[in-house]
């Protein structure tokens, strides 16, 4: 019998060994690797959408121009001085206005520019194009704001430039911004890696269908001057650098050759330039990852490396825990085993203590004890990653709700800022000619109809979106029960998740009556099509350049409702549709995947909306999700959804 206690132990120190090394130090390492995950997406996130809302500025200034393709010089100088881009736009080296002139008028040009007192009253009478060069055309930077510090510019010559020439002639064609491989910029001394974004600027009234016609009518560029290693100090904060590191690399224009080995393609390394107080860890031997985006034309491809540390560490408590455990469990069994051979002793005339076999008791109680708060342990670490990957999905939307406002804002200060200058060019010909034309007083209020009418439709777009943000946000931000439109609750979601759907080119089809009253949770129900929405996003658009979204609802009896998602996607295998709600299953780890979306929604639906859900897919033929959910919760439903979330 001691025999058996031996080999129980010996048994169950060995299962304890497999627990912590295959469970306990498993869901770590994807702890861990989800917390990179999200770190890396993050960054990736604020890169593209901050590069958006700059590109914006581009839009807006040829905006400007589409009203008035001659501004001068004073005007492109009060326009700029209006962005306060010291303020708004710290990523900004500068903002450029380039022109075309044909080399019969480069001379008149030249003196042009050196006779401009509007702005500076000494004029510029050391203006010149540089680097001289015999061109059927040349590409001049005629403008530049702020233009100290941005002196070398002033005058340049691109098209003498071949990196910049390039660039030019793919954005005269399309009519898009285009951006330049990485440069060394004539007015930055440190040598740093930057890129010029430009947008094309053609003749009013001109036709611009074919690319002749867009040769034609061009009038000229506005661009934007950016130094890497600046605007990325705006997007990553320099603590994360501590942990992360990031390196961005030029792939080439998006329908063109990939640069070779030997090209200079680096546009940023943190380890170039990360501020800290404390000295930089090794990075951690697999945990890398990288994400392109399309920039200008341009992919960038960005790399990720996590380093050793405390952020992407991993904690040994409850591998201790569970060691300690096992080994008192074991201990206990083998004592046990042997108890039980000296109870049989007793049996033929040995004595057992009572006492004893109570203390042993006692023992397996407090192991049972301590089995116990170490899985109430594991449960609480499963609802952080829960809470996690909600607010990873709020972030998400934040930043999106963030980018749509800032285009109809930005639109309606710079029409506003034109609208002004209009007025005041209004007021000097009047007061200079005694009188106007009927046809100039007409023109007049022409663009000034424009104008406001830019401005109304503009600010009527993002209250709209403010209105829509605000209710999804209260409404799950508060989590109470009221009376809501099942397809109000719909629309503001989608307003939320207007410019990822509109990046993936996903068109969305709505079928909701306006008669779908609940008495519900609308929270609930917006987080729940969130998910959905993400997910189709994420996974069923995936490689696919467009996709459609068809979202349905109907009556089902006096108390029902079903609500249908439907994509055209890639679909799921039986084996993916029969673990789709399991916690920490993905098909996307390490890619944006968590494995927590889908059971967050079935805990949702079937919980706290007392509903049901239910998914049917084919590969290569699309999802459809079907929610039944109940119009009206019976008065206990409000608990029920307490215990789900505490659960």
């Amino acid at each position: 019998m001691r025999g058996r206690g031996y080999l129980a132990f010996f048994v169950g120190i060995v299962l304890t060994a497999w627990t912590c090394y295959f469970f306990i130090e498993e869901q770590q390492k994807l702890q861990v690797r989800a917390g990179f995950q999200r770190d890396a997406e993050k960054v990736a996130r604020d890169t593209q959408t901050r590069m958006q809302v700059y590109f914006d500025t581009l839009y807006s200034m040829k905006g400007v121009y589409a009203i008035n393709d001659r501004i001068d010089r004073l005007q492109f100088h009060r326009f700029v001085n209006e962005l306060k881009i010291d303020r708004r736009y710290p990523g900004f080296q500068a903002l450029q206005f380039v022109r075309v002139v044909p080399t019969a008028g480069l001379p008149a040009f030249v003196n042009s520019v050196q006779r401009d007192t509007s702005v500076v009253a000494a004029a510029y009478p050391d203006f010149h194009v540089h680097p001289a060069s015999l061109r059927p055309v040349h590409h001049i930077i005629e403008y530049t704001e702020p233009l100290k510090g941005n002196e070398n510019a002033f005058g340049l010559d691109l098209g003498a430039l071949p990196t910049h020439l390039k660039a030019l002639e793919l954005g005269r064609d399309s009519g898009e911004i285009v951006a330049t491989e990485p440069i060394t910029l004539v007015q930055d001394k440190s040598g740093e890696p930057g890129f010029v974004a430009r947008a094309p600027v053609y003749r009013n009234g001109m036709p611009l269908e074919t690319t002749a016609q867009r040769r034609e009518a061009l009038v000229g560029f506005v661009a934007v001057v950016f130094r890497m290693n600046a605007l990325m100090r705006e997007v990553i904060d320099s603590a994360l650098l501590e942990h992360l590191h990031v390196r961005i690399e030029d792939g080439g224009f998006q329908n063109g050759k990939v640069p070779g080995p030997d090209a200079n393609t680096l546009l940023y390394d943190s380890d170039g330039k990360v501020q800290s107080h404390q000295a930089r860890l090794e990075t951690i031997s697999g945990m890398s990852t990288s994400t392109v985006l399309p920039i200008g034309q341009r992919n960038w491809v960005i790399k990720f490396e996590g380093r050793a540390g405390t952020r992407y560490g991993r904690s040994q408590l409850p591998v201790v825990f569970i060691a300690l455990g096992g080994v008192i469990i074991s201990g206990l069994i083998a004592l046990l085993l042997v108890a039980n051979r000296r109870e049989s002793d007793a049996r033929h005339g040995l004595e057992f203590s009572l006492k004893e076999l109570e203390l042993q008791k006692n023992k397996v109680e407090e192991a049972r004890n301590d089995l116990s708060r170490v899985v109430a342990t594991l449960k609480q670490a499963q609802t952080n990653l829960q809470t996690s990957e909600k607010m990873a999905s709020l972030g998400a939307l934040v930043a999106g709700v963030a980018h749509e406002l800032n285009t109809p804002i930005g639109n309606s200060l710079l029409t506003a800022s034109a609208l002004g200058d209009m007025v005041r060019d209004f007021e000097q010909r009047l007061k200079q000619d005694g009188g106007l034309k009927r046809s100039a007083l007409e023109a007049h209020l022409n663009d000034a109809r424009k104008a406001c009418d830019i401005m109304n439709s503009s600010l009527v777009r993002a209250a709209d979106l403010i209105t829509s943000f605000k209710q999804v946000a209260v409404d799950q931000a508060s989590g109470q029960r009221r009376r809501f439109r099942l397809d109000e609750v719909l629309h503001d979601t989608l307003a939320t998740y207007a410019s990822q759907l509109r990046r993936a080119s996903c068109t969305v089809t709505v079928d909701v009556p306006a008669d779908l009253v609940c008495d519900s949770y609308p929270g609930s129900v917006s987080q729940v099509l969130s998910n959905l929405i993400g997910n189709a996003l994420l996974h069923g658009f995936d490689g696919r350049e467009s996709g459609t979204l068809d979202i349905s609802a109907r009556r089902e009896g006096p108390d029902l409702v079903v609500l249908q998602m439907k994509d055209n996607g890639v679909g799921m295998t039986e084996v993916v549709l029969h673990k789709i709600f399991d916690p920490f299953f993905t098909t996307k780890m390490g890619q944006g995947g968590s494995g927590l979306g889908m059971n967050i929604v079935y805990n949702i639906v079937t919980g706290v909306l007392k509903g049901n859900i239910r998914v049917e897919s084919v590969p290569a033929q699309g999802t459809c999700v079907t929610l039944v959910l109940p119009l009206q919760l019976e008065p206990e439903a409000r608990n029920a959804r307490s215990a789900v979330f505490q659960a």
